[in-house]
């Protein structure tokens, strides 16, 4: 994949389309445009966003385990300490924004924190070497950064949203719950406002989740891109600065999409928010 091969419009489609394969006029495929993808309806799927994400889940799974299966007291290795660290930094946050009991919110989070920050630093391969090696497979797209992909991110902020529906009625009853979206904060007389504005608010939690990710990894993968059609030279001596600046985006949207989980977590718990 060139430059030259292409024109920039070109360019910049190509990287930006999934590898999406699904049915087309009767037979499995998959799309070499858009439109095909489009033509392809619901159940067509982003091959590369499922597949990355799950050897990215893989890769922390078998990380944190051989490292726990390793520990070892006295002086802990470098990988130790790291994951420790980790930890240590999440068990913080958790105890910081989550008042209720909970056995599975810090495991959540971590899940959460290192899951998506590994998708985001995907974002730190070269924009062409993965499109490149993609074609020389027989592959005509491959997105490498799975929160780019707006069904990936939206399909996390749907799994928080049942979390804190699940919590919600858990805790406080199903009367409960429906109370407190047919109740709050006008009492029984605003009962029309107060169900607009709960269900708005409720719906607002997941909605917020997926598109701060996907917006802020989106803008960044699209920069990348737009370096990438400068001159070689221009190439690295922006594309550096970027990437270091990126590092930054990558771990804070991790964070916020985390925190948020603990915070929505936190509120469903509560009897009044």
């Amino acid at each position: 994949m060139t430059t030259e091969a292409l024109t920039s419009t070109e360019y910049i489609r190509h990287h930006l389309q999934n590898l999406t394969c699904g049915m087309h006029e009767g037979a499995l495929h998959c799309a070499h445009s858009a439109e095909e993808a489009k033509e392809m309806g619901f159940w067509a799927l982003n091959v590369d966003t499922l597949g990355m994400s799950l050897v990215l889940g893989v890769v922390f799974l078998v990380l944190f385990r051989s490292v726990a299966k390793r520990a070892a007291e006295g002086v802990p290795t470098g990988a130790q300490n790291f994951v420790e660290w980790i930890i240590e930094f999440i068990d913080n946050s958790v105890r910081g924004s989550f008042t209720g009991r909970s056995a599975l919110v810090a495991p959540l989070a971590l899940t959460i924190f290192i899951w998506i920050f590994l998708m985001n630093l995907m974002d730190l391969i070269p924009v062409d070497y993965v499109p490149q090696l993609a074609e020389h497979l027989g592959l005509g797209h491959f997105k490498v950064v799975p929160s780019t992909d707006p069904n990936a991110t939206i399909g996390m902020a749907i799994g928080v949203f049942f979390l804190v529906i699940f919590y919600s009625i858990k805790i406080k009853g199903l009367g409960g719950f429906i109370g407190e979206l047919t109740l709050q904060p006008f009492g029984k007389f605003g009962l029309p406002f107060n169900i607009f504005l709960e269900v708005v608010n409720l719906i607002a939690k997941p909605v917020s989740l997926a598109l701060r990710l996907f917006g802020n990894m989106y803008a960044g993968e699209m920069i990348f891109i737009l370096i990438a059609l400068l001159p070689f030279y221009l190439q690295w001596t922006l594309s550096l600065p970027w990437a270091i600046f990126h590092i930054l985006i990558v771990t804070l949207q991790a964070f916020i999409f985390m925190t948020l989980t603990i915070v929505y977590l936190d509120m469903a718990h509560q009897e009044h928010h």
